[in-house]
């Protein structure tokens, strides 16, 4: 005796699963904000570059004392990591966007035939995702550690010998982020083509 037929559907569950379906769509609240977020940070982070970029005429300028120079430097190059911390933090929100969106809404097609199709954005599911924030966001940390680096005085040993150990921390860091990616692309299953 055979199994019986499945019975279809009722309209109350076409209706119910319908609606559950098109619930994952509340993410596009999540995409928008972060692409806003990500285009005003962008904003931010290129009126800053531009604002130090005009500012350093100033530091050709024969009558500034060598003192007031290495102050003008420390300060330029303070700026510099912060323009590149919000350009990092703009990257972050961006991918996370793109992620969401091709996660739970829809694979976005005009990049899927470009040439000029990141690896970055390529993401099959939450950890790549995951995985991808996780390494911009350690870029972010290492410019913030190179950021307080610059202004760190060494008043005694012990400063220099905790500034050390960051550096290494940092390092260890940038090699268990590389090895983690490494091992994973190890383990992916490789394309016949």
């Amino acid at each position: 005796m055979g199994r019986p037929a499945p019975r279809p559907p009722g309209v109350l569950e076409r209706w119910f699963e319908g609606g559950l379906w098109h619930s994952r769509l509340v993410v596009l609240v999540a995409v928008l904000a972060s692409l806003a977020t990500a285009l005003a940070v962008f904003y931010i982070a290129t009126v800053d570059a531009w604002y130090l970029i005009a500012h350093l005429g100033d530091y050709a300028s024969p009558a500034l004392s060598a003192a007031a120079r290495s102050d003008m430097r420390a300060e330029s190059i303070a700026h510099v990591v912060e323009v590149i911390d919000g350009y990092l933090l703009a990257t972050v929100l961006l991918i996370f966007a793109l992620g969401l969106y091709e996660l739970f809404i829809s694979p976005l097609d005009p990049a899927r035939g470009s040439r000029h199709f990141s690896r970055v954005l390529f993401i099959r599911n939450l950890d790549d995702l995951k995985s991808r924030l996780g390494k911009v966001v350690l870029m972010i940390l290492i410019v913030k550690f190179f950021e307080h680096g610059i202004e760190m005085r060494f008043d005694n040993a012990t400063d220099l010998l905790a500034f050390a150990g960051g550096i290494a921390l940092v390092g260890l860091a940038l090699y268990l982020s590389h090895a983690g990616e490494h091992a994973a692309s190890n383990d992916k299953p490789r394309d016949p083509a």
